[in-house]
């Protein structure tokens, strides 16, 4: 996780020098030249208080995202970070740019508070509870209402984190069955 934080100040740090251009290689919805930036979107921020910002909640819930394997984290940070950015792309308003890593984060969030729920995991359920007592307020960057804020990514990487919650606990479920 280091690494990866590591990777966004890299890329603020490259996008402050050359003048905050690489932010207009985020997410332009419904334009074939906007797709890309679902690649890119969560690695720019619009500034270094918006990176600053994501960085505790980037660290902390990928560090518990990741705390079942590196496959597994690959995985649904994947499915969040792909399936998100395409939410973004197919419903956010037009003549706008989407970037930062808070759909990612949104999206391992609802990963972590829901997957006990389906893999059936006491354990997992008990890590959700104290998260959603600290964390789970930020759950209402979903609804719209602030300007300058993308709660479409915000929704649509929660949703894809409970995809990829529900994906993950199926194996999960199927092996704690056989026992």
């Amino acid at each position: 996780m280091a690494s990866l934080t590591g990777l966004l100040y890299v890329s603020e740090g490259i996008d402050q020098a050359i003048g905050g251009k690489l932010d207009a290689d985020g997410i332009v919805p419904r334009q074939l030249s906007g797709l890309d930036g679902v690649l890119w979107a969560p690695l720019l921020h619009d500034g270094w208080p918006h990176l600053i910002a994501n960085t505790v909640p980037f660290l902390v819930f990928g560090f518990l995202a990741m705390a079942n394997g590196i496959g597994q984290f690959v995985a649904v940070t994947a499915t969040i970070w792909l399936l998100g950015g395409l939410g973004v792309w197919l419903t956010a308003p037009d003549n706008m740019v989407h970037i930062g890593a808070s759909g990612v984060i949104f999206g391992w969030l609802v990963f972590l508070l829901v997957r006990g729920f389906f893999a059936r995991s006491l354990k997992q359920i008990a890590l959700a509870v104290p998260l959603f007592l600290l964390w789970g307020g930020v759950l209402l960057g979903v609804l719209p209402g602030q300007p300058g804020v993308s709660w479409q990514g915000h929704l649509f990487g929660a949703l894809a984190g409970l995809l990829a919650a529900w994906l993950v606990a199926r194996p999960d479920a199927h092996r704690a069955a056989k026992r």
